[in-house]
């Protein structure tokens, strides 16, 4: 009597554990009175479900850009419509599953007042990931599933990864199915099932998310589930599996997935990306004020509908190239551009010569009826891009990593719990819906090709890149990493491409042409424009001062590169002493900041500006900075480094050639190394007569580089893991935030913290025992010093001088 007795009291204790209060599973965080409806599970499921038809039913369209599948035909899909639309909803019916477990039920209700269970982050975190257990729970249902629509495994793979932490942390894989947690506990419960008259029924919560799959999605009214699984819910009162089960159960099917598997890698991509996306925007909410045409309260459909159809048309093109040529003609070569037949162009053109206008010119014949995507190798030179064509002309928009869509994000207070270093998830996903709606987006190309290596802003970004035409200017500048995944970009996505490059290596064009498989068009700039005598070299050990000098007595505008930010505030410092009108533009600023330096460089040299100065400035100056020197100062770079800071020198054709007068640097490895410098130094010693473009894009093309370039794609070469990494070869330098600028940090809303942020160049180590805001670790004020004019300064190497 006493076992039976305990045995008794045992259950009506796991039963009193199973209720819920309130009595609903939910999928989101609630303030106690938004709680029914897309807070719970099976209304979240059904938003998303919906968010992803929508998406779709719309960038499948016929009616859309042209080709009778559009979507698939964007990335050379082997699929039908019908069977992309049945995977990526099955994708979506059971991507949460795994929220009906304690611990993430204990989450979302951990600020409401009245409420069980809950659970406090990040000191308890949960044993897994929701989406893990997702995937657990969903193949227990496996033969299920399988009877409707749609690939499962599939599927199933999207689900696992559709918070872009699986298989993989810190950017490296770790080829793990979820990871388990010091959780406090040594078993979960799930709320699948529940004992009722000493009988086993499915929880009614869940069972209603059954239903929901029985009418929406096809699937049998009888649900079948493996035999293990049957035999546990008759026996258990309540669903419960030990760590050991779970990791046997998750052992299974990740060796099932690694070694039994082989998916058409395309098709899972899409998916993935399908369904973050449509997670993403499934979780936004309209202002109860926002109505559609009909007076009624916007739905999430409505709003994906109205932002994804708007696409370009020939008029709103043409606006921007009236606007721009100003009563002038086109020249020949942007005429071309628009007249290439291939699907991808390549137009091969120096600093100057138009090619950005002749860019716009390309996509009025080729981004009809689309997005154009136009994307510039750094933050600064896509803002220029933005303010100097599209800005107030098109319905466009500027996206980088530090660039409202009037809609809020429900979410679930897990998002930060990854030790990912996410920074702000709700606002990214929020910042990356303005590209949904917009005809027109410049951004930094790894808004594009991020996508590729699983990075958040252009996977939340996805439906704008599934209907739109690309532009990639400065292809030259591409490290390995970058070129690879340019690569990789133009062997999948079939769309209207137009590389920018002021020159194409052979391997380039090598590498190029074996990834688009098709014939491809090179339009080459006007020559009348690139054998120009432009520039006259001048090597020396050490900078001539005097004649920076004599150039500002004479009305001069001198641009000074230096290859480190300590060497630019050093040349800045020389320069205000001898009394110089001078002003510094480095990386080093916070954003805001940096932002005001660039304005104030770019505004000095405009011509109606008749005022000698002299700006200093590091690499950033090779892209960023749209401006027209009379003088370039300059240390030995790499070439295509060097070739990039000429194009800042005469751009503005005065006649005849200009003064580039170079010196070396000492600290070799940081950024350069040995070879580079010895290279940088042969270009310019083998061309000491008056230089123009085409020598300079000759002695590029002659010489025998060969890059190496680094094409592996997570998104593409991984199955079941989905998780980001880094698109770029490892810089020198990490954001952080500044300790002195913590007190005005800490009362600011998320989204402004970006504008406080500062790159520095520091020990990995070392940072990794810095305290963190945000993520974001924090530079103690007695190693970091910062002011708005100079920048941040190691104190140390202060000390040091």
């Amino acid at each position: 009597m006493a076992v039976d007795g305990f045995i008794l009291l045992r259950r009506k204790l796991m039963q009193l554990k199973s209720k819920l209060e309130p009595n609903i599973l939910l999928a989101k965080s609630f303030d106690n009175t938004h709680w029914k409806g897309s807070y719970g599970l099976v209304g979240h499921t059904a938003d998303v479900v919906n968010a992803v038809t929508t998406l779709v039913d719309i960038l499948g369209a016929p009616e859309g850009i042209c080709g009778a599948d559009p979507l698939i035909e964007q990335f050379g899909l082997q699929c039908t419509l019908s069977e992309l639309k049945a995977t990526i909803r099955l994708a979506a019916y059971i991507h949460d599953w795994g929220k009906a477990n304690e611990h993430f039920q204990g989450i979302v209700r951990a600020k409401m007042r009245e409420a069980y269970p809950k659970r406090f982050l990040p000191e308890n975190p949960q044993l897994m990931r929701h989406e893990v257990f997702s995937v657990l729970l969903a193949w227990e249902f496996k033969e299920w599933l399988e009877q409707g629509e749609g690939d499962f495994l599939i599927a199933l793979a999207a689900a696992g990864g559709h918070h872009l932490k699986l298989g993989g942390r810190g950017g490296k894989c770790t080829d793990k199915l979820g990871e388990i947690r010091q959780s406090g506990d040594d078993k979960l419960h799930f709320y699948v099932i529940d004992r009722v008259n000493g009988k086993p029924q499915f929880n009614r919560h869940f069972h209603q998310l059954l239903k929901y799959g029985v009418k929406k999605l096809n699937l049998p009214e009888k649900v079948r589930f493996s035999q293990n699984f049957e035999k546990q819910l008759i026996e258990q009162s309540s669903l419960i599996w030990s760590i050991r089960e779970i990791k046997d159960k998750r052992q299974n099917i990740k060796n099932f997935l690694s070694n039994e598997w082989e998916p058409d890698p395309v098709f899972l991509a899409v998916v993935k990306a399908l369904l973050i996306a449509g997670d993403a925007i499934g979780s936004a909410i309209p202002p109860i004020d926002l109505k559609d045409d009909d007076g009624k309260p916007l739905s999430i459909e409505k709003w994906i509908k109205n932002e994804v159809t708007r696409t370009l048309n020939e008029e709103k093109l043409q606006k921007v190239i009236d606007v721009r040529l100003n009563g002038n003609q086109l020249r020949p070569f942007q005429i071309n551009l628009a007249q290439s037949l291939a699907r991808v162009t390549l137009a091969r053109a120096g600093c100057g010569t138009g090619k950005t206008l002749g860019a716009y010119n390309w996509a009025k014949s080729k981004a009809l009826g689309r997005k154009l995507i136009f994307c510039y190798p750094t933050t600064g030179t896509s803002t220029e891009g933005f303010l100097d064509y599209v800005h107030n002309q098109i319905d466009s928009v500027l996206l980088h990593s530090r660039a409202d869509v009037d809609l809020e994000m429900a979410t679930t207070g897990e998002e930060d719990d990854a030790g990912e270093g996410i920074n702000n998830e709700g606002a990214l996903k929020l910042e990356s819906f303005k590209a949904w709606g917009r005809e027109s987006i410049v951004c930094t190309v790894d808004t594009v090709l991020g996508l590729l290596q699983c990075n958040r802003r252009p996977i939340y970004c996805f439906p704008a890149i599934a209907q739109a035409a690309f532009v990639f200017d400065e292809v030259h500048c591409y490290d390995n990493r970058l070129f690879g995944a340019l690569l990789r970009f133009l062997e999948v996505i079939k769309a209207p491409i137009l590389l920018m490059s002021a020159s194409f290596l052979p391997w380039q064009l090598e590498a190029i042409e074996k990834a688009v498989r098709e014939p491809i068009e090179m339009i080459h700039g006007p020559v009348e424009l690139e054998t120009q005598p432009r520039y006259r070299f001048d090597y020396s050990e050490k900078p001539n001062w005097d004649r920076v000098e004599q150039e500002l007595k004479n009305g001069g505008k001198v641009l000074w590169v230096c290859n480190q930010v300590n060497t630019a505030i050093s040349v800045y410092k020389e320069a205000k002493a001898k009394g110089l009108n001078a002003l510094i533009y480095h990386s080093r600023f916070r954003y805001k900041d940096r932002v005001k330096h660039h304005r104030d460089v770019v505004d000095a040299f405009k011509p109606e500006n008749n005022e000698p100065v002299l700006a200093i400035a590091t690499q950033v100056a090779e892209m960023s900075l749209d401006l027209s020197a009379t003088l370039l100062v300059s240390q030995i770079a790499d070439p295509a480094g060097l070739i990039q800071r000429l194009g800042r020198l005469n751009r503005r054709y005065c006649g005849h050639a200009k003064d580039a007068l170079f010196y070396g640097d000492d600290k070799v490895g940081y950024p350069y190394s040995q070879q580079n410098l010895e290279n940088g130094l042969s270009l310019i010693k083998s061309l000491r007569s008056e230089v123009c473009q085409a020598d300079l894009a000759q002695w590029l093309e002659s010489s025998d580089q060969e890059g190496k370039p680094d094409k592996q794609s997570v998104l593409l070469d991984k199955s079941w893991q989905t998780y980001p990494t880094s698109l770029r070869e490892a810089g020198f330098n990490v954001t952080v935030l500044l300790e002195q600028d913590l007190t005005t940090i800490k009362s600011l809303p998320s989204k402004e913290i970006p504008r406080f942020t500062v790159p520095i160049p520091a020990d990995p180590k070392a940072i990794k025992q810095w305290d963190k805001h945000k993520f974001y670790p924090i530079a103690p004020n007695n190693q970091w010093t910062y002011s708005s004019e100079l920048g941040a300064c190691e104190i140390k190497n202060e000390t040091k001088k």
